[in-house]
C-alpha cells in the first residue's frame, strides 16, 4: 500500500476527532490543505495571522471535546503562532501543532524557511516530532495526541518534512486511533486522610482551579456537605456555580473580593483543587500559607511549589473528588449553613452595590454593564475575556454557571487572545450564545481576525471596551508615577474596523443606553450576524486585584525603598 504523508496526515487527524485546523497555506503545506479540501470530517480554517490561529485552537481545546490544530508552514508561521502555542502551555491546554517542513530529500542548504524548528518550540511543548518517512505519520499523530491530552495537558509539535507530504511511499498499514483505557491507582489513604481533616475543621475553605472543571458535581457536593465557602482562579472561575449560595470570588488574598477574604480569615482547612496558586489567582502572592492545606492536583509539580501543603494528592481532579466524596457523605458535619451563606451574600451584594452608583451621562459604569449582561446569561453562555483590566472587572462582576463557559489567558497572559477564541468557539457552537469582552489595546492587536468571522458566517457579540488606553497598565502608571507613558492609545475610530470586516456595529456611549444596546446586539447575534460593540467604559474605579496587587507589592520593598516610592507618589500627585 502506498499513501502520500498529506493523506496519512488527514487520516489521523479524523481519528482522533479533530474538528478544524487553523492556519494559513503555504508552499511548504500545500498539500495538506489539498488533502483536507477532501476531508468531511474536519473544516481548515483560513485565518489573518497564525496567532489568531493558535488562539482559535486554544480556545477549541478548551470549551469542546475535540482537541484544538492548527496547520501552520515552518519559521515565519511557527513564530507567529508562538504566543498561542505559549499559552497553551502554560494554561495546561492540549494542542496539536502540524507544521510542515523543508525538503530533506534535496540535499540543498538555505531552503525558504529553512530553520530548526524543534529547539525553537522545545521550551513551550510537551514534546516535538520530526517525521522523516511516510510509515511514521499515523503512529506519531497517535502518540502526540496521546501526549497532548494525558497528565497535565499541552501542545505538542509534529514537523512533516514537504517531501514526506508530497510523495506516495509503501506503508505498512493504516489503523485506526484506539483510546488507551487506564484505571487510575489512587491514593486511597491520602483521600480517606483529607476527608476526616475536613470533616472536623470547623470553617474549611475551597479553592478550585481550571483542574477541577470535570469535578463540578463532586466540588457542590463536597461545598455543601462541609458548608464551605468556595474561591476560584481566573482560569476556574466557571469550575463552580457563581450564583451559588457558598460562592465567594475569584482569587484569594488581599485581591480578592470581601466575601473570600472573610472565608480566608476564619479558615481552618483548606481544599486546593486543580489550582497552582499562580501569581494571578493569589495577587502576586498576597496571601499567607494557607492552614491545612490539602492540595489535589494531576500534576504533582505543583506541590509546595509557592505554599506548603499538609497533604498532596496526585490524580485526576473528578476521581479524587468522587472519592473523597463517597468518604464525606456518611459523616456527620455540624456546620451552620444558613450563617456561612448569609454572610457570603451580605458581603458579596454589599460589594455589587459599590459598582452600582448613580448612572453616568458620558461613560459605560461596569458595574451597570456587568448587571445588564447578567441578567442575559443564560447557563450556556459562552464569554471569552483578553488579557487587562476588563479582565479582572468580569472576574469580580460577570456570573459564570457551567464549566468551560469562562476562558482566558491566564499564566500566559497574552494580549489578543479573545478575538480569535470568541469566533472559534462561536464556529464550534453556533447555536450558543458567545460573547467576547476585549479591551481596545487588546482588540487592536488581533481585531482583524473579525474578517474570519464574517468569512465564515460566525456571529458572536464582541464587547470592546474603549478607553484610548492600556487600562491596567495605566492605572498601575498612575498610581505611583501619576504618568501614562507609551500606556495612552487615543481616539481609535472602531467602526472603521467593523465596516472593514464586514460585520454590524453598535456604540455603547453611556449607562442610559446599555439596556438598548444589549437587546440589540443580541438580537444581531441572533440573526446570523457579527456584532462589535464599541463600549466607552468608565475605567475609575480600581478592582480589588488592582487594588491587593499594589498594596502586596508595595509591603515587599525594603524599607528606604518603600518611603522613596511613597514620596516620590506623593510629590507627583501633589505638584
Amino acid at each position: 500500500m502506498k499513501k502520500t504523508g498529506a493523506e496519512l496526515i488527514v487520516y489521523a487527524l479524523e481519528q482522533i476527532g479533530v474538528r478544524y485546523t487553523f492556519g494559513i497555506p503555504g508552499t511548504h503545506t500545500t498539500e495538506i490543505y489539498d488533502a483536507l479540501h477532501f476531508s468531511d470530517k474536519i473544516e481548515p480554517v483560513l485565518v489573518t495571522h497564525e496567532g489568531g490561529a493558535s488562539f482559535m485552537a486554544d480556545a477549541i481545546s478548551r470549551t469542546t471535546d475535540s482537541i484544538g490544530c492548527i496547520t501552520i508552514v515552518p519559521a515565519a508561521g511557527l513564530t507567529h503562532a508562538m504566543s498561542g502555542i505559549a499559552e497553551a502551555f502554560l494554561d495546561g491546554i492540549p494542542m496539536l501543532i502540524i507544521s510542515g517542513g523543508t525538503r530533506t530529500d534535496s540535499g540543498r542548504y538555505y531552503q525558504l524557511h529553512q530553520l530548526d524548528l524543534i529547539p525553537l518550540v522545545s521550551s513551550v511543548t510537551k514534546a516535538q516530532f520530526l517525521i522523516n518517512h511516510q510509515d511514521e505519520v499515523i503512529p506519531t499523530i497517535y502518540k502526540a495526541y496521546e501526549i497532548a491530552i494525558s497528565g497535565e495537558p499541552g501542545p505538542v509539535f509534529v514537523e512533516i518534512p514537504v517531501n514526506v507530504q508530497m510523495f506516495k511511499a509503501p506503508i505498512s498499514g493504516i489503523k485506526p486511533y484506539t483510546p488507551k483505557i487506564e484505571v487510575p491507582t489512587l491514593p486511597l489513604d491520602d483521600i480517606k486522610k483529607a476527608a476526616r481533616m475536613l470533616a472536623g475543621a470547623k470553617n474549611p475553605i475551597l479553592f478550585l482551579g481550571w483542574g477541577a472543571r470535570a469535578a463540578v458535581e463532586h466540588s457542590i457536593k463536597i461545598a455543601e456537605k462541609l458548608v464551605s465557602p468556595v474561591a476560584v482562579t481566573l482560569q476556574g472561575k466557571s469550575c463552580f456555580p457563581n450564583k451559588h449560595p457558598l460562592f465567594t470570588s475569584c482569587f484569594l488574598g488581599r485581591s480578592a473580593k470581601p466575601s473570600s477574604q472573610a472565608a480566608l480569615k476564619k479558615h481552618d482547612c483548606m481544599l486546593a483543587v486543580g489550582c497552582r496558586f499562580s501569581e494571578i489567582s493569589t495577587g502576586s502572592y498576597g496571601l499567607e500559607n494557607p492552614k491545612n492545606l490539602i492540595h489535589i492536583d494531576i500534576n504533582p509539580e505543583v506541590f509546595n511549589k509557592n505554599y506548603k501543603a499538609v497533604l498532596c494528592i496526585e490524580g485526576d481532579a473528578k476521581e479524587v473528588l468522587q472519592v473523597l466524596w463517597n468518604e464525606l457523605a456518611d459523616l456527620e458535619i455540624s456546620n451552620d449553613y444558613l450563617k456561612v451563606t448569609e454572610e457570603i451574600q451580605v458581603l458579596n451584594q454589599a460589594y455589587e452595590a459599590e459598582w452600582l452608583k448613580e448612572k453616568l451621562e458620558d461613560l459605560v459604569s461596569p458595574g451597570w454593564f456587568f448587571a445588564s449582561l447578567n441578567k442575559r446569561m443564560t447557563e450556556d453562555t459562552f464569554v471569552v475575556v483578553d488579557d487587562g483590566k476588563h479582565t479582572f472587572l468580569a472576574a469580580e462582576l460577570l456570573l459564570s454557571q457551567q464549566a468551560n463557559h469562562f476562558i482566558s489567558p491566564t499564566d500566559f497572559n497574552c494580549m489578543g487572545y479573545c478575538i480569535p477564541a470568541t469566533i472559534a468557539v462561536k464556529m464550534a457552537h453556533p447555536d450558543k450564545p458567545v460573547l467576547g469582552i476585549v479591551g481596545d489595546g487588546a482588540a487592536l492587536m488581533t481585531g482583524l481576525e473579525l474578517v474570519t468571522a464574517a468569512s465564515y458566517g460566525v456571529a458572536p457579540i464582541i464587547f470592546l471596551f474603549n478607553d484610548g488606553e492600556l487600562g491596567q497598565i495605566t492605572q498601575f502608571q498612575k498610581t505611583p508615577l501619576n504618568l501614562r507613558t507609551c500606556s495612552v492609545l487615543g481616539k481609535i475610530d472602531f467602526k472603521g474596523l467593523a465596516i472593514l470586516a464586514g460585520i454590524e456595529y453598535l456604540k455603547m456611549e453611556n449607562d442610559h443606553c446599555i439596556e438598548e444596546s444589549m437587546d440589540k446586539a443580541f438580537q444581531l447575534s441572533g440573526e446570523g450576524r457579527a456584532v462589535l460593540v464599541d463600549v466607552f467604559i468608565d475605567y475609575s474605579k480600581k478592582t480589588m486585584l488592582t487594588k491587593g496587587v499594589i498594596k502586596t507589592n508595595l509591603s515587599r520593598f525594603p524599607l528606604i525603598e518603600k518611603i522613596r516610592f511613597i514620596t516620590r507618589a506623593v510629590k507627583r500627585h501633589l505638584f
